[in-house]
């Protein structure tokens, strides 16, 4: 059954299940929050939990939907994420289409939007967005890769971008880097871990603990880092 409450100021709907188990379960996932009760647990108890666990489940809600949100959909009205800030297509005062923030407390006019932007098709819209998403990666890895090198006193080496399935950076033996394009979608700290990373790897091509001794040095807060990165997949 759905059941709804409110934490931390938000309204949550949630998935009550009851079951023959001793304890309660909390699960956050794709779909949203699980409970899992014993048969005879009362609403007011499962309530009681839900306060207690309020600041770890809005948290990880929160996480879930950005999640959401780095799948694209080539639409005038879709969102799309760099460096974790909601950007979306915007006009000029000339009529031509570009990429705007979108901050909280603005709002888009839609329908001015979509009457400039209604003959162009989705194979278009993505082209329009995959360009931009391009030239602002290649902008900002070329900075942070700089940045980075001269922490390791490496010289800066040659990057590419990446369409990897599964990783989000590589280093091979030429000293090229290659930096997965999806990373211009997450905050910059995400993005930091991954170029101090794949840097280290010019100086120890393993993950031995000089590697990561190297890592600290040049990204001291790599763990927290590392394990954020790991819950997007």
């Amino acid at each position: 059954m759905f059941a709804q409450t409110t934490l931390n100021g938000r309204e949550i709907t949630y998935t009550l299940k009851r079951c023959k188990r001793k304890s309660i379960g909390l699960k956050i996932d794709s779909h949203g929050l699980s409970i899992s009760v014993p048969l005879q647990t009362s609403i007011p108890n499962v309530e009681n939990i839900l306060r207690e666990k309020a600041d770890w489940i809005t948290k990880k809600l929160k996480h879930w939907e950005s999640k959401k949100h780095l799948v694209l959909t080539w639409t005038h009205d879709a969102t799309y994420p760099l460096l974790g800030e909601p950007w979306r297509i915007a006009l000029k005062p000339s009529g031509e289409i570009q990429m705007a923030c979108q901050l909280p407390h603005e709002a888009v006019d839609a329908a001015l939007v979509e009457q400039f932007t209604a003959q162009l098709n989705p194979g278009q819209i993505e082209r329009f967005v995959m360009a931009w998403y391009g030239q602002q990666a290649i902008t900002c890895f070329k900075q942070r890769i700089a940045i980075y090198a001269q922490a390791l006193n490496l010289p800066v080496p040659p990057f590419r971008l990446s369409r990897a399935k599964t990783r989000w950076g590589s280093c091979n033996s030429r000293g090229i880097i290659h930096l997965n394009w999806r990373l211009i979608q997450m905050p910059l700290h995400l993005v930091d871990y991954v170029v101090a990373h794949e840097l280290s790897h010019l100086i120890e091509m393993n993950h031995s603990a000089g590697f990561w001794k190297l890592v600290e040095n040049a990204y001291p807060n790599y763990q927290m880092a590392r394990k954020e990165l790991k819950e997007y997949g």
